[in-house]
């Protein structure tokens, strides 16, 4: 089972990326190989045998992540998965690859595996870092229908069959639609608590663009993989959501711009899920509503 990793990164966190580096380095078995994408930016003072792709200008997340999973041949063929990792994280074991590799060989349907977040500090995994409804007890495995971006493996398998992350997302639920489509193709999605990603405690909110690209890409997510009848239910259900958490004046105009946005804006292809994979979410404790 040949491992790649991705770690996109603005250029502003040096020191940690380098300590991720580091642990990438010390994982047990086969190495690990890497490629570096800068958005935008020069990326210096690699270790010997990372690579590097330097961008013009930033993509954002899932289309930086996409030239990194191209970086290993069309749809990252030259190895059988790929890590994604967020550059001011850090594996806290040395046998995570070897766990994944494990995972993978052992169930061929297996094609996501979602690392657990845990502040370094504290130890601390964030209700928001659990990928299910049910997120009380995050030392819990489970199967999910959906997976933390910066702190995962893909089997690359999903990306040569679905396709990779939606580009024009830039920011927020590019996860979500990578995982339903995978599902939709019969892949399986799992949670692993025993695989960590250390990363400090932040909220999702400090992003500028947060509250408009969330809502405009929960409409774009809608519009793109749900059946007719379920997109004005899955919006209307995180209509109400947003308000009742009572964002303040400012987050709500910018996420009532985003959700208008979402309407009045291409989404790129419309490939709705059949409704047995609605039915599997449903049985997996998340249907699509929600």
């Amino acid at each position: 089972m040949r491992l790649g990793a991705v770690i996109i990164t603005m250029g502003n966190r040096p020191d940690e990326l380098k300590a991720l580096l580091d642990s990438v380095a010390r994982q047990e078995g086969d190495p690990v190989e890497v490629v570096v994408v800068g958005q935008g930016v020069r990326v210096t003072g690699l270790p010997e045998g990372v690579r590097c792709v330097e961008l013009p200008e930033n993509l954002g997340i899932p289309g930086g992540r996409n030239v990194g999973i191209e970086a290993f041949g069309p749809g990252g063929g030259e190895v059988d998965a790929l890590l994604f990792l967020d550059d001011d994280g850090l594996l806290e074991r040395t046998d995570t690859a070897e766990l994944c590799r494990q995972a993978f060989a052992e169930d061929p349907r297996l094609g996501i595996v979602s690392f657990r977040i845990a502040d370094p500090e504290s130890g601390v995994t964030q209700r928001r870092h659990v990928p299910r409804l049910r997120a009380s007890d995050p030392m819990r495995s489970s199967r999910v229908t959906t997976f933390l971006g910066g702190a995962n493996a893909v089997r690359t398998s999903v990306f040569q069959q679905v396709g990779g992350l939606p580009g024009e997302f830039f920011y927020a639920h590019e996860e979500t639609d990578l995982a339903w489509r995978a599902l939709d193709a019969g892949w399986l999605i799992d949670y692993r608590a025993d695989m960590v990603l250390l990363h400090p405690t932040t909220a999702p909110s400090r992003h500028a663009v947060y509250h408009r690209m969330v809502a405009r890409n929960r409409v774009w997510l809608a519009r793109r993989n749900l059946p007719a009848p379920l997109v004005p239910v899955y919006l209307g259900v995180w209509l109400l959501l947003t308000l009742l958490r009572r964002p303040s004046a400012p987050a709500l105009k910018a996420w009532f711009g985003g959700f208008k946005e979402g309407w009045t804006t291409p989404c790129g292809p419309r490939r709705p899920m059949r409704w047995r994979t609605v039915w599997r979410l449903t049985r997996l404790g998340r249907p699509p509503v929600i």
